[in-house]
């Protein structure tokens, strides 16, 4: 588990941070606990536990909940239990990226990688949407940093700066990068993505997917370019090379 929310120093070196991870994972392997069933499997006093459930839920890591109660219930209040958050289950190791790549692979053992390429661009084409309001009311020149601010809100982290001729756009972050690495057609539904909302051929320079630091897209400068007259499908060669690394 990875370490959840900030501390000092000094807690660190008394433990506390990793008595607090320890909390975290009971909850998560048992389910929503009270406090009385934290301490007894951690051998922990119930004060203690209180004091790091108090830390969790300030870190937005746990957070309170009433006790379900199957059958009868009895008198008196029931007992409360703390369960993880999503943001708590997140701090966690996941599978999602391995999920992803094993959806993608049985697309293509039963269905053709023209399947994988249909569900890129459709993948793609509804994030497009917003990018396309973004783009289309910015002026000509600020076309490719307003899609620039766009993709950082999708969580891109994206830059737009001046380059020789053109302009080069960056994204310091690739949410889909590890299964972009086994599956370059979503690296090449984006590169067409782009292609089609600024109105000119681009060509993709490097991809994080592909073990660069950064992904970059040049973006050629040229007359009108971004005009709703002038939008047009990606040619050939921009797909051909999108999302690889040029030779």
């Amino acid at each position: 588990m990875k370490n959840v929310g900030e501390a000092p120093q000094e807690e660190l070196a008394t433990g506390e941070r990793s008595t607090r991870n320890r909390v975290a994972r009971s909850i998560l392997d048992h389910g929503p606990s009270t406090v009385a069933d934290l301490a007894k499997r951690l051998g922990l006093t119930q004060a203690a536990v209180r004091r790091h459930l108090d830390a969790l839920a300030h870190e937005n890591v746990v957070e309170p909940r009433e006790q379900r109660v199957y059958g009868a219930r009895t008198r008196g209040r029931p007992a409360k239990v703390f369960a993880l958050t999503d943001c708590g289950r997140d701090a966690f190791d996941q599978s999602y990226d391995k999920l992803a790549a094993e959806a993608l692979r049985w697309i293509t053992e039963h269905h053709g990688e023209e399947a994988v390429v249909a569900f890129a661009r459709a993948r793609i084409t509804a994030q497009a949407e917003t990018y396309r309001q973004a783009i289309d009311a910015a002026s000509p020149e600020q076309r490719t940093e307003a899609l620039a601010k766009a993709l950082t809100a999708d969580g891109y982290a994206a830059t737009a700066r001046s380059a020789p001729v053109g302009e080069q756009l960056c994204q310091h972050h690739c949410p889909v990068a590890h299964v972009a690495e086994q599956f370059p057609q979503l690296c090449e539904a984006e590169t067409e993505m782009f292609s089609e909302l600024l109105g000119t051929h681009v060509q993709r320079l490097a991809t994080i997917a592909h073990g660069d630091g950064v992904c970059t897209t040049f973006i050629p400068r040229s007359g009108g370019s971004g005009s709703s007259t002038t939008r047009q499908a990606t040619t050939p060669a921009s797909a051909s090379t999108a999302g690889r690394n040029p030779a």
